[in-house]
């Protein structure tokens, strides 16, 4: 049976936008570099890479829905930290901010990267925006980059 993916392939043109949480810096800050150079190696030029920054994960939905309001932004990849802490306070931004990204994406048809660190620790955090566990920002911009090019071939 024949298939098809998004590994290879043209990307359409148009923006990506980047939108990333500037709370938790130096976790955020690496995961942008990393998604940067993902799109970089992709092909995308930087005059069509868009870097948005917001105060934390709980404003990376609007600006989401602030970006898809301009035809030619073709995806977004969303960057952010969210460290468990004494209450639940986690909990209620990891689940609104994850089901709300998945709802955009859906609704909008194009496709949003899902780089949103939902951890218990801070070391966590660390090993997973360049750490032994890799780096998250790659992680959500090459699934987008993939999307991408999925949706091309199944045009």
């Amino acid at each position: 049976m024949p298939s098809i993916d998004g590994t290879t392939g043209n990307l359409p043109s148009g923006r990506v936008a980047i939108i990333a949480s500037r709370y938790n810096a130096n976790i955020c800050d690496s995961m942008v570099q990393a998604a940067l150079q993902s799109l970089s190696d992709a092909g995308i030029p930087e005059d069509k890479q868009w870097l948005i920054r917001v105060p934390g994960a709980w404003e990376l939905c609007w600006a989401v829905e602030q970006a898809f309001q301009h035809a030619d932004v073709i995806g977004a990849i969303t960057l952010g930290c969210v460290i468990k802490g004494e209450t639940t306070h986690d909990e209620h931004i990891n689940r609104a901010v994850s089901d709300t990204l998945m709802e955009q994406s859906v609704r909008s048809g194009r496709p949003v990267g899902f780089g949103l660190l939902t951890c218990n620790t801070v070391e966590q955090a660390i090993q997973r925006s360049g750490g032994t566990v890799g780096n998250k920002g790659h992680e959500a911009a090459d699934a987008m980059l993939e999307m991408l090019r999925l949706q091309t071939k199944m045009r």
